[in-house]
């Protein structure tokens, strides 16, 4: 059997717009549809889609993951490539796994619904210094916690804010990134709000 010849992903960052919950948790994808249509009916509109953004980050000499995922799956998170755990909706209740979200930076890792990314993966990025900044800065990403503003951009915590905020801190120009048409990513302004700040103020 001939070897395969096709090309392999791009450097630099890719970003892939997930639909909420569309292969992982039953309980967050029931979750965001009835945090949808209440947040809709109060703002007198139609309920829209929910996206959840992950990165693929390829490097000369590696492939990351970067993605942040609630509910954790199992204690294991070495073998996802785990660098941060932070507290759902409240600190008080963070000893219990089910209450905590992890950001992962999973060096040949896997987006488990990468296969139903509306438009397929998008390369924001073809700059190796700025897709090795970001994998680099995936450790420091601040423990806040989910559901809540922290920070007081006017929108809470959650996947989508790690995402921008490390895609803003790394020096991806932001303007042109939005979800897909007809939908939210809930969190996404929160995060880059937070990268966009003077790297002298804490985030």
């Amino acid at each position: 059997m001939a070897a395969d010849s096709r090309p392999g992903p791009a450097i630099g960052i890719h970003l892939y717009w997930l639909r909420l919950g569309s292969r992982g948790s039953g309980f967050v994808r029931l979750g965001g549809r009835v945090y949808e249509a209440f947040l809709a009916r109060k703002q007198g509109r139609e309920p829209l889609d929910l996206y959840h953004a992950a990165l693929e980050v390829v490097l000369p000499d590696e492939r990351v993951v970067v993605e942040t995922v609630w509910p954790i799956p199992d204690s294991n998170g070495e073998s996802r490539g785990v660098v941060v755990e932070g507290p759902v909706f409240t600190r008080r209740l963070a000893w219990l796994r089910p209450m905590r979200y992890e950001v992962r930076c999973w060096r040949d890792g896997v987006i488990i619904d990468a296969g139903d990314a509306i438009g397929g993966p998008r390369l924001v990025s073809d700059e190796a210094g700025r897709a090795r900044r970001l994998v680099d800065l995936a450790s420091s990403v601040p423990a806040l916690v989910w559901g809540n503003d922290e920070l007081g951009t006017g929108e809470m915590w959650n996947s989508n804010s790690v995402v921008s905020m490390l895609l803003a801190r790394s020096g991806v120009p932001m303007a042109s990134i939005l979800p897909p048409d007809g939908g939210r990513a809930p969190g996404w302004r929160a995060g880059v709000v937070a990268g966009t700040r003077s790297r002298s103020d804490p985030i």
